[in-house]
């Protein structure tokens, strides 16, 4: 049976691009691993159809980890039998690369998630930037098959390394949940208008300080659902200014269960700030989990998300990003119950094709089907 190994640096717990892609790997007929790694924090994982492996590491952020991650990375998929070898991200590239090198019969594809290079953590520290680009101008021109998660980043690679870059969005795959709680299972608070912050990333510069504030003046409950890099500040600045009756914490949920909480919200924030060119050119999937939900949305002015919630009339975009035109559009939309319904109710239009099952038509292209 053909073999695909899959590589994140992530701890696998919630990374939907990377298993749904998984996903499609095994209906073309491979046998698919997963490795990433395990951090003193990760949970046990859910059982998957899919193998896993998680790579333990005395380091666990900064330089240190990614050289020892993708040493050991590199040892790993050298011994291991591989037809394919899926990187996801720069900061696997160089240990798939190099064990590829090696291995004359297996065909190595790249999965560009965002702008890496240009990402807050790399363009606050040029020193550290200027690595990760030397890497990717040495392999990247190599490469065969490249995808990224949306036009505009795949026309900046396309233009730096003159290679033709296919595009397979990170878009929710229609949404049919096994089981549907309600809001007591859950812990939501009854008879309040629901708004939701959602995901992995709950970072500086993705404005959840800004809709932490507002909630001041919002007669609503803010639900975030995740974890990042600003939660624990968050929290902090919650009971400072006395919302914990109005913000509420759920953490990092499995996307099945956080797909409960988004559903049962009225409106959903997706407000990326476009401080880095990252940013500026990102697509966040939670923009299309509020969409399969039927959950309005509210987005700033980032190029591709307002691109989306334009298209489909799904929502309403920011002048731009105040405290006081956060708490401004909330209210307006939460007070008209017929703006309201007509965003869900396109929501609901928008999903029949803006879903994971059209990005696979895609996918097939890179990934043919193989004989079981």
């Amino acid at each position: 049976m053909a073999r695909a190994i899959v590589s994140v640096t992530n701890d696998l717990y919630t990374d939907q691009r990377v298993h749904k892609v998984c996903m499609f790997l095994m209906q073309q007929g491979y046998d698919v691993l997963l490795v990433g790694r395990k951090r003193k924090s990760s949970v046990e994982l859910n059982a998957r159809p899919y193998k896993t492996k998680r790579i333990k590491l005395l380091f666990e952020t900064g330089a240190k980890f990614y050289a020892f991650f993708n040493l050991r990375l590199f040892f790993y998929l050298l011994f291991k039998k591989a037809d394919i070898l899926v990187s996801n991200d720069l900061d696997t590239l160089l240990a798939n690369y190099t064990a590829k090198r090696f291995k004359r019969n297996t065909h190595l594809v790249y999965d560009s998630h965002e702008y890496f290079t240009e990402v807050p953590e790399l363009t606050n520290r040029p020193k550290v930037q200027r690595a990760w680009l030397r890497i990717e101008r040495r392999i990247f021109p190599k490469l065969k098959d490249v995808y990224t998660v949306n036009q505009s980043i795949a026309d900046i690679y396309t233009e730096l390394y003159k290679k033709d870059i296919k595009v397979v969005r990170n878009i929710s795959p229609l949404w049919k949940p096994e089981i549907l709680e309600d809001k007591k299972t859950l812990g939501i608070p009854e008879g309040k208008q629901l708004i939701i912050l959602q995901g992995a990333g709950i970072n500086v510069d993705r404005g959840a300080e800004e809709a932490v504030e507002a909630m001041q003046n919002v007669d609503a409950i803010l639900m975030i659902v995740g974890d990042g890099d600003v939660v624990l500040q968050l929290k902090e600045r919650v009971k400072e200014l006395n919302l914990q009756e109005k913000v509420i914490f759920y953490g990092k949920k499995p996307y099945a269960v956080m797909m409960n909480y988004t559903h049962h919200a009225d409106i959903g924030l997706t407000l990326d700030k476009p401080s880095n060119l990252n940013y500026k050119l990102s697509l966040p999937n939670k923009v299309f989990d509020y969409m399969h939900t039927s959950t309005a949305v509210v987005a700033t002015e980032i190029k591709e998300v307002a691109a989306v919630v334009r298209a489909h009339d799904i929502g309403e975009i920011l002048g731009e990003l105040t405290v006081d035109e956060l708490a401004s559009t909330l209210n307006t939309l939460l007070k008209n119950p017929e703006r309201l319904a007509e965003c869900k109710a396109n929501c609901m239009i928008a999903a029949q094709t803006e879903n994971w099952e059209n990005e696979t038509k895609i996918l097939a292209k890179i990934y043919p089907t193989v004989d079981k």
